[in-house]
């Protein structure tokens, strides 16, 4: 009898659960940090719309965050059910809780690779050409918990320098995101920043994708003032993620929603990938062990 009331109150558990996911009424989507709040908001305005008209949601509230981290508690606090992440801030997530989201996408560039590069960038006039001449020299990176602007240029940068980057570079500092770290070394800031680009393509469109691609689209930049120092291994695209708590029939919902979204409003994904994507392409968990297992041996959880 006992076995029975536990297996009737566990089934009522998970009935109520997904009566809960079926019933969802608000959506809420975390934004990473790393363009200004207007530009974000802006970007991501046409997928809310999206969502509400296909789910029926009531309201699908879009979350800014001021930086990476602000996401990244969100989703493990309950209070996001969505988020696009880092690889980092992903690991981020995993090693804190296994179980609070589930990847279900990552973007695919346009000859079908599933990875891009942390690059180094430096004002041309500044006579820096590879990154051992940056030696005694300000480093910018972008957020603790980015991948191509913190984890990967943190541990991959000093193979080629041979001395840790706190040694070798007169000093580090983040600069609050991967667009003003950018800023940071075409204003002198810095002398050499990293961040994230499909690293295809050409120089002088900032490449097919990334944040190089984003500002020199924006006039930002210049790409003409700029040289590219330093390049990391590939390293594998960030995941959509959907928090575990919705339920495996939202994670498939969603799953659908997002790759169909490329052909039905291309538009809308250009907006919220930037750059030459061509869509999304599925991913588990494994995919990101090898980023899980460096950010636990380099900086923890």
């Amino acid at each position: 009898m006992l076995k029975k009331a536990l297996f009737a109150a566990t089934a009522l558990l998970a009935l109520a659960g997904s009566a809960a996911a079926a019933d969802l009424k608000e959506f809420r989507v975390g934004i990473l940090g790393g363009e200004n709040e207007t530009d974000r908001l802006r970007n991501y305005a046409c997928l809310a719309d999206h969502l509400k008209q296909e789910f029926g949601f009531e309201k699908v509230s879009l979350f800014p965050a001021a930086d990476y981290d602000g996401v990244i508690q969100g989703l493990l606090g309950g209070t996001l059910d969505f988020a696009e992440l880092g690889a980092s801030g992903y690991a981020a997530v995993a090693i804190k809780d296994p179980n609070a989201v589930t990847p279900i996408l990552t973007t695919q560039q346009a000859d079908g690779s599933t990875g891009y590069y942390s690059i180094g960038l430096a004002l041309k006039s500044s006579g820096i050409k590879t990154i051992q001449d940056a030696k005694g020299k300000k480093l910018g990176y972008a957020d603790p918990d980015s991948t191509s602007g913190y984890l990967v240029p943190l541990t991959q940068i000093p193979k080629t320098t041979g001395e840790p980057n706190d040694k070798f570079f007169a000093s580090t500092q983040f600069n609050g995101g991967h667009e003003n770290n950018l800023l940071a070394a075409y204003d002198g800031k810095v002398d050499v920043a990293v961040d994230d680009s499909s690293g295809l393509g050409d120089f002088m469109d900032g490449y097919t994708s990334g944040t190089f691609r984003k500002e020199v689209d924006k006039g930002a930049v210049d790409p003409n003032k700029l040289v590219e120092v330093w390049r990391s291994p590939l390293i594998p695209n960030g995941p959509l993620v959907v928090r575990n708590a919705l339920g495996a029939e939202w994670q498939t919902k969603l799953t659908d929603f997002f790759l169909k979204l490329p052909e039905k409003d291309a538009k809308c994904f250009s907006a919220l990938e930037g750059g030459d994507f061509k869509g999304y392409s599925k991913v588990t968990p494994d995919f990101y062990n090898a980023v899980i297992d460096v950010r636990k041996a380099a900086i923890g959880g």
